[in-house]
């Protein structure tokens, strides 16, 4: 629900109609407690889990085609920087994470909850941690897959760890 916010204010800031932008923009934070401003870029397919629920975005952030951002995450600058983060396509932001400063985070790639990330990540890797550190690298399209397909811990009423036969 929140992109259909951010798509129709983009759509009059570009098209250069007056205080309608900073008019839905409160709404946003009214009903999702966030700030998606007008002004950045966010490529088609992109979604927010949770309705986007306390996500921040940079109002120059440049975000790629069909990622996923969770919520409470934030994408911003960082002081005495002009430079704002720049996120790829089909990039997995998991909830809680930071992108700081002039980062550039390549095409498919994950980046772990609560994550920190400070620095450039290349394409096709997994990111963890604070600051956040390569933890898996050359991912295939299998390997991602694999990683966020549903998985089921038993029938009982109580999860049980699966056996290693």
């Amino acid at each position: 629900m929140l992109i259909h916010y951010y798509r129709v204010a983009n759509w009059l800031y570009r098209h250069h109609v007056p205080l309608l932008p900073k008019f839905i923009w409160k709404l946003q934070y009214l009903f999702f407690n966030c700030s998606v401003p007008a002004s950045c870029e966010i490529g088609k397919g992109t979604e927010f889990g949770y309705g986007g629920i306390g996500v921040v975005l940079h109002a120059r952030a440049v975000i790629g085609k069909n990622c996923m951002i969770g919520q409470g995450v934030t994408i911003g600058g960082k002081s005495g920087w002009y430079e704002v983060p720049v996120i790829g396509d089909n990039v997995h932001i998991h909830a809680g994470a930071r992108i700081i400063g002039p980062v550039r985070i390549g095409d498919n790639v994950e980046i772990g909850a609560n994550c920190v990330v400070v620095k450039d990540v290349p394409s096709n890797c997994v990111v963890a941690g604070i600051p956040a550190r390569i933890i898996k690298s050359n991912m295939t399209e299998e390997d991602r897959k694999e990683m966020n397909k549903y998985k089921e811990r038993g029938d009982g009423v109580f999860p049980v760890t699966p056996n290693k036969d």
